[in-house]
């Protein structure tokens, strides 16, 4: 038996997984088809001291993956998208990314798509190292989609953006988040005119061109930003973080997306797993996300 109870080796499952993808459809198609089974929510898996001790778990190896697993074998049928916080993973050193190689595991063995929060961003050779680790599949940390940092010039991303859609993986880019000193980058003006974010936003919507449903970049964009005349239709997918908890809602969504609304992924952690470890409650609590959600959507 294998540390993960699955009875297949880590090596035996990789290369499986990889030699199922010479015909799978892109990232963009996959979560396209999953949001519409499932509805348009992203939970993150952020199993951070305060969450574990409301779940009466320790802030421990044994208490993380309580935790995480618990996590996906509640949701993974049921959203069409669960991100674990590598952060919260790797404060727990190399047995925490352990747990999170396993994580990753768990989701993709249930059919959900996996999206690793790491906002990496370099240059050179290291963000191919980054890429190597999370978008390739015969990396035991690969995902379906990582996302990054392009605050060292968007196409800093490129060894990035080219692995993941090498292997039909995707990217989520940071263009407005909603941390308050991420105006100071983000709506500063270029010489050319367009915000820094615009820009972002603008090479995005250049690696979807003619892709469809939907290309395989996404951007994140805060869902409690301020007023913004970005356009946020880039032929791809939009998480918007801050949903729930962090005091973004429904109206919030409606005034800052407009027409790109349908293209829109609320992300919710806390609001979600805080009524857990009770799989009814968690369950309850994604029904009750997505209800809201659909609320603004249009006809």
């Amino acid at each position: 038996m294998t540390s993960d109870g699955s009875g297949v080796s880590p090596k035996t499952r990789q290369a499986a997984d990889v030699s199922g993808l010479t015909h799978r459809p892109g990232f963009g198609a996959r979560l396209h088809a999953a949001v519409a089974r499932h509805g348009p929510l992203c939970v993150g898996i952020d199993p951070h001291p305060s969450l574990l001790r409301d779940w009466g778990l320790n802030d421990d190896i044994r208490g993380l993956e309580r935790f995480a697993r618990t996590t996906v074998e509640a949701l993974a049928q049921r959203i069409a998208l669960l991100k674990p916080q590598s952060a919260f993973f790797e404060r727990h050193g190399s047995a925490g990314v352990a747990v999170l190689e396993r994580v990753v595991a768990d989701i993709r063995t249930a059919g959900c798509l996996a999206l690793m929060d790491a906002k990496r961003g370099d240059i050179g050779s290291t963000v191919q190292a980054y890429a190597d680790a999370y978008v390739d599949p015969s990396s035991p940390l690969a995902a379906d989609a990582v996302t990054a940092s392009p605050y060292l010039g968007f196409e800093s991303l490129r060894p990035l953006l080219d692995t993941a859609s090498r292997h039909g993986n995707g990217v989520f880019v940071l263009a407005l988040t909603s941390n308050r000193e991420g105006a100071q980058i983000q709506r500063a003006r270029t010489a050319d005119g367009p915000t820094v974010a615009g820009v972002v936003l603008a090479g995005v919507r250049g690696e979807n061109t003619g892709k469809t449903p939907w290309g395989n970049v996404g951007v994140v964009v805060g869902a409690t930003i301020a007023a913004s005349d970005d356009d946020f239709d880039v032929n791809g997918p939009v998480l918007a973080p801050g949903f729930g908890a962090q005091g973004g809602t429904p109206d919030d969504l409606r005034r800052i997306f407009g027409t790109a609304l349908p293209n829109v992924l609320p992300a919710s952690s806390r609001s979600i797993l805080g009524d857990g470890p009770d799989p009814r409650r968690l369950h309850a609590a994604v029904a009750r996300a997505l209800d809201a959600y659909r609320t603004v959507l249009p006809d």
